[in-house]
């Protein structure tokens, strides 16, 4: 009973996220530049990786839906915990980003360097967010979480890097002392 209602506050919780994450794009700068075909390979190349992944951990057999943790409602919550304070972080982060939000790899006209909220603590808050999601995910859930967390790991890192490299010809002055005052992706880890 604690078990299938905890399911169901994390799908609402899901959902209300990605509407959320909807309705905010829409008050979004807009882009000045776009790497429309290069995004898409980077994805497509991903996606394929994914691919060949599953298949080679024949999760064909297998399900997202074989919960691990269905049983043991301690760890069910643990997961649940994990995958909210995920989805905290994100929003949390894009509010703080504000106008200055876009897709991977964009930019905006007139941009705004960001170092408050969480930003103060780590540079990329928003995919550390979904990131710590996702392994909330793969512990309340399923151990198949774990693949796709290490698939998105890669590609938010790959992002990161390319972001950061336009973040310092944008800010040359500020980005440097800033990056060197805070963590990629962890505080105070890395």
């Amino acid at each position: 009973m604690i078990c299938s209602r905890l399911i169901k506050s994390s799908l609402l919780a899901g959902l209300f996220f990605w509407v959320y994450w909807l309705i905010s794009a829409f008050g979004s700068k807009q882009n000045t530049s776009l790497q429309v075909k290069r995004f898409f390979r980077i994805r497509l190349g991903f996606f394929v990786l994914a691919i060949i992944l599953f298949r080679f951990l024949n999760v064909q057999n297998y399900s997202f839906q074989n919960r691990v943790a269905i049983n043991n409602e301690a760890i069910l919550s643990v997961g649940l915990i994990i995958f909210l304070s995920g989805l905290a972080l994100a929003v949390w982060a894009r509010i703080y980003l504000g106008e200055n939000w876009g897709m991977p790899m964009t930019q905006k006209q007139n941009p705004v360097l960001v170092m408050s909220g969480p930003y103060h603590y780590i540079r990329h808050p928003i995919y550390t967010g979904v990131l710590t999601a996702m392994l909330g995910s793969a512990i309340a859930s399923s151990i198949f979480w774990l693949t796709i967390l290490a698939i998105a790991a890669i590609y938010f890192i790959y992002c990161a890097i390319e972001e950061e490299k336009t973040m310092i010809k944008q800010f040359p002055k500020d980005y440097p002392a800033y990056k060197n005052k805070t963590k990629m992706l962890i505080p105070f880890v890395i």
